[in-house]
Parts: structure tokens; sequence; C-alpha cells
């Protein structure tokens, strides 16, 4: 299955958001940067289907990507 969500679909977003918030909290810039790749590939790993990630992939690299 290679089609995207892009709808909402997470159950209690905003304690998600929190939580992403909350995990950044006293990081360096760098080490939020590397807090996010690790979370990143953490989720693509996840997925397991490289072409689900190279959708998602195009969808984030345009204007079309879904507003939290």
């Amino acid at each position: 299955m290679t089609d995207l969500i892009l709808t909402p679909n997470l159950e209690d977003a905003d304690t998600v958001y929190a939580d992403l918030l909350a995990a950044h909290e006293g990081l360096s810039a760098t080490q939020s940067a590397a807090l996010n790749a690790r979370l990143i590939l953490v989720l693509v790993n996840h997925i397991g289907d490289a072409n689900v990630v190279r959708n998602a992939l195009a969808v984030a690299q345009t204007d079309e990507a879904p507003s939290a």
C-alpha cells in the first residue's frame, strides 16, 4: 500500500504535539535536529515501505503538505 493519509488521522493530536515539543525542551538546535532525524528514521522503519516514504517526501516538499 503506497497511498498516504493526508487528512487528520491522529487521535489526541494536541497531546502528541505537546509531547513532541516537550521532547525538544532544553535541547540546542543541533540536538533538536538530531532528535528529529532519529525520530524520522524510527518512523520510516516502522512504515517499512520505501514507496510510502518516497510519496511522503514528495508531499512534504510541496505546498500541499497537510498542516497540523
